[in-house]
């Protein structure tokens, strides 16, 4: 063993090692099943479904209590219709992290240092499959593979990373440093010949005989114990407490009123802009990576505004947010607008908006990567 990985092996440190939120898949604010159809998308917090080369798939997402000894939780995929992938197209399960997150790796340098992931992983599709490392925004990438080698039986995988030395550092913002995928599905112009170290190279590859998980609509996935930490050898999973990791997952993704879990789910004091308009405020649990976008449904009647005795609903909330004052943080705080209420007398009044007995309304806050 070389003297850089035996340096490497001793590195791992407990406390905050685990560079992968959500790892034992405990948080769900979007909740439910997440349907992904020909197309990409979060579904249990810091996970996502994405793809090459549009390619047509369907598949729901799950929070799952089938989990290895140690865990609650694990996300689980269902395929939903059969797909045979062509050309260059992909289906990848996926988090994205955060490249500030990850300086402290040293890429692009002689001192970059060895990471190793491991996880728990289950399905009845048994065979190779390939797990690829991206560094986002310099067009490198790493590619291994694994086996599942039982049907319908919880098995721990561990890969070794080594460091990129000669590719570009990670920049110090938010922007996406490390993509970490697990491949489902992948077309015969992705498929290298077998692992590979880190090259230049800005698309998906698996290594040969990697399995379509989409052959069958039985095939299920399962997913859990992720963890990403500092060294050659992996160490005991980090749980963190429910809190923690629920505030990691909010700096991407914060869920502020869900209809779906509470008939009258309160967002917040409001006024009256207009006869027809509120204002609320909106005050962020944890700072967010970006200034958000407004994830919430056009749903009839299902944002209320209340005033005294009165109140009056609307449809949709408004799609920009703005701010007040140019001094405000964004990340921190925002400003969101409610128009087409329906009393046409809300104009100076002081009161509160819900959404209000809808079970498909809710509003969230979106920064992803």
């Amino acid at each position: 063993m070389s003297k850089a990985r035996q340096l490497a092996q001793k590195t791992n440190q407990s406390g905050r090692k685990n560079l992968i939120i959500n790892g034992a898949m405990d948080v769900h604010q979007r909740g439910g099943t997440i349907t992904v159809s020909n197309g990409t998308g979060y579904t249990l917090d810091r996970f996502k479904i994405g793809r090459g080369s549009d390619y047509n798939f369907d598949v729901d997402v799950s929070q799952s209590s089938d989990a290895p000894t140690g865990f609650v939780n694990s996300l689980k995929i269902d395929v939903q219709a059969t797909a045979t992938p062509s050309g260059s197209e992909n289906a990848v399960l996926e988090q994205h992290i955060e490249s500030q997150n990850t300086t402290h790796l040293n890429y692009g340098s002689s001192s970059g240092k060895y990471i190793v992931l491991s996880f728990w992983v289950r399905s009845n599709k048994t065979g190779t499959y390939s797990l690829q490392v991206m560094h986002d925004g310099k067009t490198r990438n790493f590619v291994n593979s694994y086996t599942i080698s039982s049907a319908d039986t919880w098995e721990k995988k561990t890969i070794v990373i080594n460091p990129d030395t000669t590719g570009g550092a990670f920049d110090d913002d938010n922007l996406a440093g490390l993509r970490v995928a697990w491949h489902l599905s992948t077309g015969p112009d992705d498929i290298i010949s077998g692992n590979r170290d880190w090259t230049t190279d800005s698309s998906f590859r698996s290594v040969t005989g990697q399995v379509n998980l989409f052959d069958s609509t039985s095939n299920e996935f399962y997913i859990t114990g992720v963890q990403l930490e500092v060294g050659s050898v992996a160490t005991e999973f980090e749980h963190r407490s429910y809190a923690e990791e629920l505030a990691l997952c909010q700096r991407y993704y914060y869920m502020t009123a869900d209809g779906r879990v509470a008939s009258e789910s309160g967002l917040g004091l409001s006024y009256g802009h207009s006869d027809t308009s509120s204002r609320f405020i909106i005050d962020f649990p944890v700072t967010m990576r970006a200034v958000p976008s407004l994830d919430s449904p056009t749903v009839t009647n299902a944002y209320r505004f209340v005033h005294g005795a009165t109140s009056s609903s609307t449809t949709q909330l408004a799609s920009s947010l703005t701010l007040p004052y140019a001094n405000w943080n964004t990340t921190h705080r925002m400003l969101v607008g409610q128009t087409g209420l329906t009393d046409n007398n809300s104009g100076g009044k002081a009161g509160y908006v819900q959404v209000y007995l809808s079970t498909t309304a809710y509003v969230a806050f979106d920064a992803e990567l």
